[in-house]
């Protein structure tokens, strides 16, 4: 049996042993509305294509499955749940939303990539129809009205991981940092060094960028890694996700690195674990620490419910991705029970601003005055949970938001 279909399998059986299906997750001039207990649509922007075609599954797993906890209704509405290619840039992002417009829903949800985010942000504040974005945040997107997050935002594991560093590593330490060349990750480096280089620290050099390619080569990272490690660091700092990650790692190792590897935790998210497996024996010894708002083996009552859930139904462990997704369902169904009778677009977003607390797989976390969470940070060790490599939490790093 191949080390993917061992895991699922293992992933499987773990679920077949926990508790079935908990239902009722739920606790409320215009644009589309509908009557009480009316059906209603929700728009779902994702890729479906692409590079980021792993995430937008995630997204897309996670809103359906709140739906089906929950009868298929949000706020008490039975649901249509209408999808649109989100595609790479700009311009198929706002073709997305012109689709979905159209098709009457009463709000939006999803999107990947922040170049879309940042591309349909004027066309979403026109239309006055509230969009949930399950995980694009870039930093720059800034004073919206219509525009909600679930995830967090992209300077933030940089801050997490930056200030637990600086409090953790001797002054004298040296950190080099390796990350590609995209708005994301100049969010998270930025994020990074403000929290980091305080009090006289500073990093081993300036960061190394390499190319952003989703599916790089094998030999894609050996210059920079080559070039980073002709600085001595006693810590590499990187900010990798999917192929690109596991890439990354092994060029890394190969290049005879053998310290800590530190990252936000979509270094180490979805299926990069099992493509690491080989590389067991190094991560265990030199270790690879991430920084992340979600991990499935968090003991909370809405994670043990979630987690089971996921497992069942895709035999996969969740990610941050699809719990983002899943709380996106869970803010607009408390915001449509308070709406009540027939709810408008404009309602719901009014509503969104009262829903309070929310009871997340994450930990509880609220929306602050960007319309962003405020959420705990963990700190996550890649390490054996049993038979399986795995993210586990060791520690809580920081509230931010």
């Amino acid at each position: 049996m191949s080390q993917m279909n061992r895991r699922q399998a293992l992933q499987l059986l773990a679920a077949l042993g926990t508790s079935g299906l908990a239902a009722g997750c739920g606790s409320d001039s215009d644009s589309a509305s509908a009557g009480p207990g009316s059906p209603i649509k929700i728009g779902l922007i994702a890729p479906g294509i692409g590079a980021n075609k792993a995430i937008g599954d995630e997204i897309t797993n996670g809103f359906h499955l709140f739906l089906k906890l929950n009868g298929e209704r949000l706020g008490g509405h039975p649901v249509t749940l209408v999808t649109a290619e989100e595609g790479e840039n700009a311009t198929s992002g706002q073709a997305a939303v012109d689709r979905l417009l159209k098709e009457g829903v009463l709000a939006l949800t999803g999107v990947v990539s922040s170049a879309v985010m940042l591309g349909i942000r004027d066309k979403v504040e026109q239309a006055r129809v509230p969009l949930i974005g399950s995980n694009a945040s870039p930093t720059s997107l800034q004073s919206v009205v219509y525009i909600w997050r679930t995830s967090y935002v992209l300077d933030e594991p940089g801050r997490a991981l930056g200030k637990y560093l600086h409090e953790k590593l001797p002054p004298t330490s040296r950190v080099a940092v390796i990350a590609p060349d995209s708005p994301g990750s100049r969010d998270v480096i930025d994020g990074f060094r403000k929290a980091y280089e305080v009090n006289g620290r500073r990093l081993a050099g300036e960061p190394i960028l390499t190319d952003d390619k989703a599916n790089p080569g094998k030999g894609e990272y050996v210059d920079a890694i080559r070039r980073a490690l002709g600085s001595r660091p006693d810590v590499i700092f990187c900010h990798y996700a999917g192929k690109a990650a596991v890439r990354f790692v092994k060029q890394l190792y190969d290049e005879g690195y053998r310290g800590p590897i530190y990252a936000p935790g979509f270094l180490t998210e979805g299926s990069v674990l099992g493509e690491l497996e080989n590389e067991s024996k190094s991560i265990e010894k030199y270790g690879i620490e991430t920084a992340l708002n979600y991990s499935a083996d968090l003991n909370n009552t809405a994670n043990r419910v979630f987690a089971s859930a996921y497992r069942k139904t895709y035999f996969a462990s969740p990610t941050t991705y699809a719990m983002a997704s899943y709380d996106a369902a869970q803010v607009l169904d408390k915001a449509l029970r308070l709406v009540g009778g027939t709810p408008t677009s404009q309602q719901v977003n009014l509503a969104l601003g009262k829903i309070g607390q929310i009871d997340s797989p994450r930990g509880p976390w609220q929306f602050n005055q960007p319309r962003t969470p405020q959420q705990t940070w963990y700190l996550r060790r890649v390490q054996y949970d049993g038979q399986l490599l795995s993210n586990v939490v060791v520690n809580e790093l920081a509230t931010l938001g």
